[in-house]
């Protein structure tokens, strides 16, 4: 095999960032959409100019037409198709979050080793050179010793959304709806990324919406460390105007980054503050938001070199929105070790 071939499991709007990427992935080529009707799946092959389009998830996975697959299903769904996949012997690239519960992750990661395919999260700023940047200037010290990281990501949901029984997916909690899982999950997974792993505790608020998902969630978290405990503040919104940031706070200056997740291309800046409080644009080279993650399991599959986020990684995401979740529930913090 010297090419992957490509399907998209649904007709998700997200599939308009991926489609692009998959044509420019040298390696890649996309040849399939499956959608839940085949009126619906060649409407959209049309629309898309794509080869072929199945009637069923199920048609496209035992088609043996495709090699990888990407999956942007609702939240709760992620899991089970992510496993029905690599079942049928493709390889995936799930949206996050990549599971709402650690049975799901682990499930994964069993059929991922038992079939022998590749499994990875779909974070594509991880991919992108702003944060290697980012993560560079951290290990190097330049930051002196953190000792504070703040970050969110808050945008307007419209008004349909928060309609009891709405269609809307993020806003339905049965179907994993939820600011912390929609958009507060970037800002927590890149604490983490920074961190190098999951915090020792963590403590959670939330507000509920009339369809009881959260609406605006607010976490607190605590990484212990060789030089002392660093905290992370983390908070998403539903209601709010469109606002992402992220900061890094240390004991020699800060770096501001004002789209850590999006837009990177048109509107990021990283700003360098040093201790007397003189700043700096760093500058960052393009790339394709979306590239990346394409090209990394595109590697994986051919060269048999690991993912950039690892299962491991992947499965502390989860661990430790599981803890803010409940920590919110419960109005107490907790320590991870309780959750496995």
């Amino acid at each position: 095999m010297n090419t992957v071939r490509w399907g998209l499991l649904s007709t998700a709007n997200i599939n308009r960032a991926l489609i692009p990427a998959i044509r420019e992935a040298k390696k890649s080529e996309l040849v399939a959409v499956a959608s839940r009707s085949l009126e619906s799946a060649e409407k959209y092959a049309r629309e898309w100019e794509i080869q072929q389009a199945f009637g069923s998830y199920d048609e496209m996975l035992e088609s043996g037409e495709v090699d990888a697959v990407y999956i942007g299903l609702p939240n709760h769904l992620h899991a089970e198709w992510t496993i029905k996949a690599l079942e049928a012997g493709m390889n995936v690239l799930c949206e996050k979050p990549f599971a709402t519960s650690l049975d799901d992750v682990d499930a994964v990661i069993a059929a991922s080793d038992k079939f022998g395919k590749v499994a990875a999260e779909a974070f594509m700023y991880r991919h992108h050179p702003q944060t290697k940047i980012v993560k560079d200037w951290v290990q190097e010290g330049k930051l002196g010793q953190i000792t504070l990281i703040r970050g969110a990501f808050d945008f307007r949901m419209g008004p349909d959304g928060r309609k009891p029984g709405s269609l809307n997916v993020r806003m339905v909690p049965e179907f994993g709806g939820g600011c912390l899982w929609d958009v507060g999950i970037y800002p927590l997974s890149y604490t983490q990324f920074l961190m190098e792993g999951p915090p020792d505790w963590v403590y959670g608020s939330q507000k509920l919406g009339p369809t009881e998902v959260d609406e605006v969630f607010a976490g607190q978290m605590g990484f212990q460390t060789e030089n002392g405990e660093v905290l992370a503040q983390i908070s998403c919104s539903f209601n709010t105007p469109l606002h992402t940031f992220l900061e890094i706070v240390g004991t020699e200056g800060r770096l501001y980054i004002s789209r850590p997740f999006s837009d990177m291309d048109r509107k990021a800046q990283v700003i360098f503050t040093d201790h007397k409080d003189k700043s700096k644009e760093i500058q960052v080279p393009k790339k394709s938001l979306y590239l990346g993650e394409v090209e990394d399991l595109q590697n994986a599959i051919l060269d048999g070199s690991p993912t950039l986020i690892s299962l491991k990684e992947t499965r502390n995401h989860v661990r430790t929105a599981l803890a803010l979740y409940e920590s919110a529930r419960t109005g107490h913090p907790v320590r991870l070790f309780k959750l496995g």
